[in-house]
């Protein structure tokens, strides 16, 4: 195996971009560091040319403006698998825009593929076996040994000639249209600038008062700060689970959590008074400030529509097998739901409705029409 180049300065980057102007595919994926770091960054950045792939250290060269080109390029072909996270976070931390996009994974679902892993994929098609030591890696950790980066190049080196065949076979079934509109939906993926965690977001804490309530609040934003403080992610800082218990004991002292068996007894040593701080000032809240958990919207009770959903996901499910397909990739429950809901009559209706993506108001829209039809009659 050839040890990829690792590239230190905006003078090679730079050098890199002109010569991606001149390729028409590359593949592409990254490493960041969301397990180690309260604010995930990309750490490297893998670039493969059909003969030779490139490492980009991203905590070395922090300004990428001159891959501005190349990657909102259409004519040059931009391979990912699963690119989701990677095009927000390209566009997060440089402000790159990628375009020509052709990802595997949505390939490989719209394929029915079984299993839609990377790891899988090359195994099953190339008899390619992938070292997973380094998923869980520290990637912003310096220097980065030659195991890392050969593991980390492996990751693109293979995603040209998966592509290749994914291709063909997207084409031979009539399914590149589908495949394209996914890609093209994908580039426009963003980050929302978002952060501190909402209570509806907190399993369990529909169940708590809104004292309660007021407390877990404050022990969110606590465990936010400290995590900000430390530059460590917030679940490694203290748990739900262990917030919820503190929230619930409203404890006044530090004894009072002796009950969280969740929370060990280093833990107690360390955040114990902070907690019990962060308690306090829940209780203190006058009770206009107490939060109040959101409450679900009633679902109205509508025989016909359940009754025509059991029609439609028995016409999805009924699809997706012939189609050789899992039904959430054919149509999900939500667009099935908001179509039930909106009763189109006409396709131009169905098309002003919004839900469906091109691909599939093309292939099923009549037939979504007619099933409609015949159940409101």
């Amino acid at each position: 195996m050839t040890q990829p180049e690792i590239l230190t300065s905006s003078v090679q980057v730079a050098e890199l971009a002109r010569r991606l102007e001149t390729q028409p595919v590359i593949s592409m994926d990254l490493e960041a560091d969301s397990l180690h770091s309260y604010r995930d960054k990309v750490c490297l950045i893998q670039i493969s040319l059909p003969n030779e792939t490139v490492l980009i250290d991203t905590l070395l060269v922090k300004q990428l403006d001159s891959l501005r080109y190349s990657m909102a390029d259409r004519r040059i072909r931009k391979i990912f698998h699963a690119g989701d996270y990677d095009l927000r976070c390209l566009h997060r931390d440089f402000g790159l825009e990628v375009k020509g996009l052709f990802d595997t994974m949505i390939s490989a679902q719209l394929l029915g593929e079984e299993k839609i892993g990377l790891s899988d994929l090359l195994q099953r098609h190339f008899q390619v076996s992938l070292d997973k030591r380094y998923q869980r890696a520290d990637w912003s950790k310096r220097p980065l040994s030659k195991e890392m980066m050969n593991y980390a190049a492996e990751d693109t080196r293979h995603l040209h000639r998966l592509a290749e065949s994914f291709e063909k076979r997207l084409m031979d079934i009539g399914r590149m249209a589908w495949a394209e509109e996914e890609f093209r939906l994908m580039e426009n993926v963003r980050f929302e600038n978002t952060r501190a965690e909402p209570l509806s977001r907190i399993k369990g804490a529909g169940k708590l008062d809104r004292r309660q309530l007021a407390i877990l609040e404050e022990l969110l934003q606590w465990r936010e700060s400290e995590g900000r403080r430390l530059d460590r992610p917030v679940f490694k800082i203290a748990s739900n689970n262990i917030l919820l218990e503190v929230a619930r004991l409203a404890p006044e002292t530090e004894r009072e959590l002796a009950p969280v068996e969740a929370m060990s007894e280093k833990l107690k040593a360390r955040y114990g008074q902070a907690l019990v701080k962060a308690a306090r000032r829940g209780l203190a809240r006058h009770k206009n400030e107490l939060p109040e958990f959101p409450k679900k919207i009633r679902k109205v009770v509508d025989p016909d529509h359940d009754q025509i959903m059991k029609v439609f996901k028995s016409w999805r499910h009924q699809k997706a097998m012939a189609l050789q397909l899992d039904p959430g990739i054919l149509i999900n429950n939500s667009t099935l739901e908001k179509i039930v809901r909106g009763r189109p009559k006409t396709l131009e209706d169905l098309k002003t409705l919004g839900e469906l993506k091109t691909w599939q108001y093309e292939e099923f829209g009549k037939e979504l029409l007619s099933l409609l039809a015949s159940d409101l009659e």
